[in-house]
């Protein structure tokens, strides 16, 4: 019978992310808060009894808390520690005593890792109470370590309150969660909370060198620039990319293959894309984008780094010093800022502020990449912006031209003052046929009737005094704006004030708009007294002297009187009475109803209604001419 021989396994492969996760807290990457936090707590011995370490996946908080057992338990190191002495709390673990040795292995019995995910039962918290108050069985303190506590049920939470807020001198308790809004209040004021925050992408990329170099792996500055991005903040994610890419590409790695493999959008291919789009070609955006089509890239995910290229844009051309804020490798800020300085920040603003805008359209798009496409054609074929001066000239120069027919650049002509109607000079009407010019037109009056009286039976009457002949004006003229006409002095008070806004309007017609909204209150002999009531916007603006001058003008001649105006703001009596702009509304709307009621009792629109099965739902009225 032959015989059987049986290999022994191999060693097991272990990955980046345990084979360099952090011993000592000056080795946290990223987490200097904490780390400073907790070392100065154990140097002065105020070590809380709980912790709650909050934060995205990947960013330390487990590691941190594996750290802070190996420190709170150290025995110190064998070769200078003397045996049986008890060196106390460490900030800096010595990685060789059997303490530090088993809390890294996992396999310390005072150090208890816990998976809040399966342990969340009240029972299971009940078991755990039960061997608190035994003291440790060799270490310094018995440490419990809570993994995704937020998974723990209500009941469990209750279970533990008690205990959490007054332990034994030898218990500590370390929280891990993602979801920090998940943990009831009432344990978080029985802890000391730390936020991991996420990891800036040049310090992840600091790391990744760092091991790259220790596994003896070249890669360019594009490859660790990808991976440092694709982490997002997340450290392990980082670790476990550099994995997957070492599998690959073995001991180089290159910035485009990296790119590919991950099935992400290389700063290269993104930086074109950002190019076209900035110089308005959209041809080339089209390009573009059927090529990471072709490459089967991610049409979402390369919207969502355009759109952090774009935020890269607008911060290298408003920033003074752009490279602290773009958290970029030194090649990548180098041509983000020279594409910056080929255009102004306005324009940069408004292509961050189209695309983000459109973003979850394409995300949420069952056709995303036409949806892509579409908001890259659009924002390529922006109109140019105008610079507000360039547009104030030009305002300024149609005023000119329509002001008085100028040529572009020539000062406006000054119009001639209309003379009051007694004294306005007959002007000779434009040259036409000689019989039409001998032939001045007249306008003939009859006169007012009256009744017959006894006198009148005696003589005949007399002769109406002879019509005044209307000017003419020649065709090429435009009749001057003519001013309303003057009402009698006995008006009463709301014909007054209507006479007034009207004569304001033909100079100040944003004015008249505002005093609309006045209420006249008393009159007196050289005085109108206007009232506002409380809270009125338009009170403050027409109060102004400047206001006042023309609101008194118009008065006085309206009244036939110099008249002084006085202005009551937040004035009682204004309450309740109505404005020229209540009264225009409501005639408005009175003229619509009774519009309405004509339109439905018209017969064919009656039989049109029944005809086709319709209803009148709204009339629109033809503004009075």
């Amino acid at each position: 019978m032959p015989a059987i021989c049986y290999a022994e396994p191999p060693m097991s492969y272990l990955v980046l992310a345990r084979k360099w996760r952090p011993m000592r807290f000056q080795d946290l990457v990223g987490q200097d808060h904490v780390a400073r936090t907790l070392g100065n707590a154990i140097r002065s011995g105020r070590v809380a009894h709980a912790f709650l370490f909050t934060g995205v996946r990947g960013v330390g908080k487990t590691t941190s808390a594996r750290i802070l057992a190996k420190a709170l338990n150290c025995m110190g190191d064998p070769d200078s520690t003397t045996p049986g002495s008890d060196p106390g709390p460490t900030t800096e673990p010595c990685l060789k005593c059997p303490a530090c040795l088993e809390i890294t292995a996992g396999t310390d019995m005072d150090v208890r890792e816990i998976d809040g995910a399966s342990y969340n039962g009240v029972d299971e918290v009940r078991k755990l109470q039960d061997s608190i108050p035994y003291r440790p069985s060799r270490d310094r303190y018995k440490i419990y370590i809570v993994d995704e506590v937020h998974m723990l049920s209500t009941n469990a939470w209750n279970a533990f309150l008690k205990t959490l807020e007054e332990p034994p001198p030898h218990v500590k308790f370390i929280f891990a969660t993602t979801e920090v809004h998940k943990v009831p209040i009432t344990i978080l004021s029985r802890v000391q909370r730390f936020d991991f925050k996420l990891i800036g992408a040049q310090v992840v990329a600091q790391r990744l060198r760092y091991v790259l170099e220790q596994e003896g792996i070249s890669a360019d500055d594009a490859a660790v620039a990808v991976v440092a991005r694709e982490a997002a903040g997340s450290m392990r994610d980082a670790m476990s990319l550099l994995d997957q890419l070492i599998a690959w590409g073995g001991t180089d790695l290159q910035g485009e293959e990296v790119a590919r493999v991950l099935g992400v959008v290389s700063h290269t291919v993104l930086y074109q894309l950002g190019r076209a789009l900035v110089s308005g070609d959209a041809a080339r955006c089209l390009t573009i984008v059927a090529e990471l089509v072709d490459q089967g890239q991610d049409i979402p995910h390369a919207a969502r780094d355009l759109v952090a290229l774009l935020r890269n844009l607008v911060v290298a051309k408003v920033a003074s010093d752009p490279e602290r804020l773009l958290d970029l490798p030194d090649a990548e800020a180098k041509d983000v800022t020279a594409l910056a300085a080929e255009t102004h920040a306005d324009d940069l603003i408004r292509l961050h502020q189209g695309f983000a805008a459109s973003y979850d359209e394409i995300v949420k798009s069952g056709q995303p990449r036409a949806a892509l496409e579409m908001l890259l054609v659009r924002l390529a074929r922006r109109p140019p912006l105008i610079p507000i001066d360039a547009l104030v000239q030009r305002l300024g120069q149609l005023e000119r031209r329509l002001a008085g027919g100028a040529p572009r650049g020539a000062a406006p002509q000054q119009r001639p003052a209309p003379l009051p109607p007694a004294q306005t000079p007959p002007v000779q009407p434009a040259a036409g046929p000689p019989q039409a010019a001998a032939r001045p037109r007249e306008v003939r009056t009859a006169p007012s009737p009256r009744p017959e009286r006894a006198d009148d039976r005696k003589e005949p009457p007399s002769a109406p005094p002879p019509p005044r002949p209307v000017a003419l004006r020649a065709r090429s003229e435009q009749p001057a704006a003519a001013l309303p006409p003057e009402p009698a002095p006995n008006l009463d008070l709301e014909e007054v004030l209507r006479a007034i806004v009207a004569r304001v309007a033909t100079s100040r017609p944003e004015l008249a708009a505002k005093l609309e909204h006045a209420v006249a209150l008393e009159r007196t002999p050289g005085q109108l007294v206007l009232g506002w009531t409380k809270d009125n916007v338009f009170a403050a603006l027409v109060a102004t002297p400047e206001c006042s001058a023309i609101i008194e003008q118009a008065a006085s001649s309206i009244l036939k009187t110099p008249t002084r105006v006085v202005q009551e703001l937040d004035s009682a009596r204004a309450a309740g009475k109505k404005t020229l702009s209540n009264l225009e509304a409501e005639a408005r709307e009175r003229r619509r109803r009774e519009a309405y009621e004509r339109a439905r009792s018209h017969p064919r629109l009656a039989e049109a209604l029944e005809v086709l099965g319709a209803r009148l739902r709204d009339l629109r009225l033809a503004k009075p001419s």
